[in-house]
């Protein structure tokens, strides 16, 4: 049988880094006007009026929402020219809607790209979700408690607990991991919006976050995966349907068993992918968009996962 050979998929960074920066520049005149859905409009139609000026077949598996729940962007869209590579994409054209209808820090425009067939079908429901950096790769157990991945992310990474940071989300479904955390020893990185850049932020030795632990979307979660797999971290997850309706959405997507672990190959299933982000307002690893004398000037992240390489870009934008 002839060998399959995937076209690499930094092929087409730059290309996303341009959708990725005008989304972001498009929700800029909402940003702190309490108008979240303006924001989210602008940042969407940008973006899909880009992706489909790319010369790929593309397909949203990870979107906007479900066909008769999103106008554009839609789990399942078909976007780019229709000739070239056949690439899965996830987009989210604003993570943080919230913080940037409120003026807020964390929010961002992403893209994550694979090839056809290799990204995580994931419905818009919640997610129980843990990463962790290159060193800890492997040790990670969803299905272990709070207190044993810590000990292992410690072993592995040659810390005490108490040297330990753990970046979780300020909700009160968090409190009690919270809690725990900071009983046997180790220190918590409270963040208010938008869990992607928070679980790749494990990946970034100079951050010196140790462990990611969240329950949010699913769809960022895939977005997450393939950030943190394109910097040789490791992450898993376990959807969490609420109710029949949302277990059979999820089995009529292919996830045949809606309540098992999901392994870090099971959300991403190649290392040929890419993660491109651009920040609207500024985060731990991105500046959000200024703007000085006629121009506005915006700072991205790229990520190819077949070098393991996060390299940062600033655009200045002439008006």
């Amino acid at each position: 049988m002839k060998q399959l050979i995937e076209a690499p998929m930094s092929q087409l960074i730059y290309d996303f880094l341009h959708v990725t920066e005008s989304a972001a520049l498009a929700s800029l005149p909402w940003v702190g006007t309490g108008n979240k859905f303006e924001a989210d409009k602008a940042a969407t139609g940008s973006m899909r009026n880009l992706l489909n000026k790319i010369q790929m077949e593309g397909v949203v598996v990870i979107g906007e929402g479900e066909i008769d729940e999103a106008p554009m962007l839609y789990i399942g869209e078909r976007v780019g020219t229709g000739a070239g590579v056949k690439v899965d994409l996830a987009v989210d054209p604003i993570d943080g809607t919230s913080s940037t209808s409120k003026g807020q820090n964390d929010a961002i425009t992403v893209i994550a790209a694979a090839p056809e067939g290799t990204l995580l079908h994931a419905p818009d429901m919640y997610m129980e979700k843990i990463a962790t950096g290159p060193q800890a790769a492997g040790k990670i157990d969803i299905d272990s408690s709070i207190e044993e991945n810590l000990y292992a992310v410690a072993k592995a990474k040659g810390k005490q607990l108490n040297e330990l940071t753990v970046i979780v989300q300020d909700r009160e479904r968090h409190y009690k991991w919270i809690e725990i955390i900071r009983s046997i020893g180790a220190k918590t990185f409270l963040f208010e919006d938008g869990d992607v850049i928070p679980a790749i932020s494990t990946c970034i030795d100079s951050l010196n976050i140790d462990l990611f632990v969240g329950i949010g979307g699913a769809p960022e979660g895939v977005l997450a995966a393939v950030g943190v797999k394109s910097l040789g971290g490791d992450m898993q997850a376990r959807l969490l349907p609420d109710g029949e309706a949302e277990y059979e959405r999820c089995v009529n997507m292919g996830i045949k068993d809606p309540n098992k672990p999901l392994r870090h190959d099971e959300l991403i299933a190649t290392d040929n992918c890419v993660f491109v982000a651009t920040g609207i307002t500024s985060n731990i690893l991105l500046q959000g968009i200024k703007f000085d004398h006629k121009k506005y000037i915006t700072h991205s992240m790229v990520i190819s996962g077949r070098d393991k390489n996060l390299r940062c870009t600033e655009t200045v934008h002439v008006i």
